[in-house]
């Protein structure tokens, strides 16, 4: 999403620099598989220091949008989009990447005992003297690109039981790993603009239309989690079969 003039000149200068770079990527002036100026071309290009290039082209990189090699240049990504089915019977993320030769891992940047939001008390079912869940704030990444933050609460026997492992693995293989069954999902699809936590967290420019996947988890007839994804439909979609 190209910015105004005035909202471009009120960022810093390495993002106004990584934002010109995005759109030159997204205009196809640089094409996937493209190696980009060098370091030099771009001080020269934007009368800047080398060190202010150099956080630009982080910026990029932590956005998936280029690949930095050492010793030969910084390339525009070639990745494709990841695209996860919802159909029943449900198939997990991490297998549904690898059906697609993708491969998925977690960053987990929160893992913690909060007090429940009102929304979450309700939809987990939480008892009046419940005081906490387990919040898990995280990074899907496929092929080693953030592909979409996930945000998650549990509830708290196994938010505090599974810690160790949750904050390394995707969550539902762990459960099942250790004989919970996930029965039920029950989601929803909707689109939102990105806040200022969610386009820094995915390198997005805020304002950004996302995708949000709504999720709770049952097992059984009780809900263990619940949470939403979100992302940008560019790197993380969502497809559905539906029969007759």
């Amino acid at each position: 999403m190209a910015l105004s003039r005035s909202r471009l000149a009120s960022l810093p200068l390495h993002q106004q620099i990584s934002e010109q770079l995005q759109s030159d990527i997204e205009a196809g002036v640089y094409q996937p598989g493209d190696r980009l100026p060098s370091e030099a071309q771009l001080m020269a290009q934007f009368t800047v220091s080398r060190i202010t290039i150099r956080r630009a082209i982080a910026n990029l990189v932590h956005q998936g949008l280029v690949q930095s090699h050492h010793g030969k240049g910084v390339f525009v990504s070639t990745h494709d989009r990841a695209i996860y089915s919802l159909s029943s019977p449900f198939i997990w993320f991490h297998e549904d990447m690898a059906r697609q030769g993708l491969t998925p891992c977690i960053q987990t940047l929160v893992f913690k005992a909060v007090r429940p939001p009102d929304s979450v008390r309700q939809t987990l079912a939480l008892p009046p003297d419940m005081t906490h869940v387990y919040l898990q704030k995280k990074f899907l990444r496929v092929n080693q690109v953030a592909a979409a933050l996930d945000i998650t609460y549990l509830v708290p026997d196994l938010g505090k039981i599974f810690a160790a492992e949750l904050k390394q693995n995707m969550t539902f293989p762990v459960l099942e790993q250790h004989g919970i069954s996930v029965d039920r999902i029950d989601a929803l699809l909707s689109c939102r603009q990105a806040d200022s936590e969610t386009a820094a967290a995915l390198g997005l420019t805020l304002g950004s239309p996302i995708l949000v996947y709504h999720h709770t988890a049952y097992t059984g007839d009780r809900p263990i989690l619940c949470g939403e994804t979100l992302s940008s439909g560019d790197r993380l979609a969502y497809s559905v079969t539906l029969k007759k």
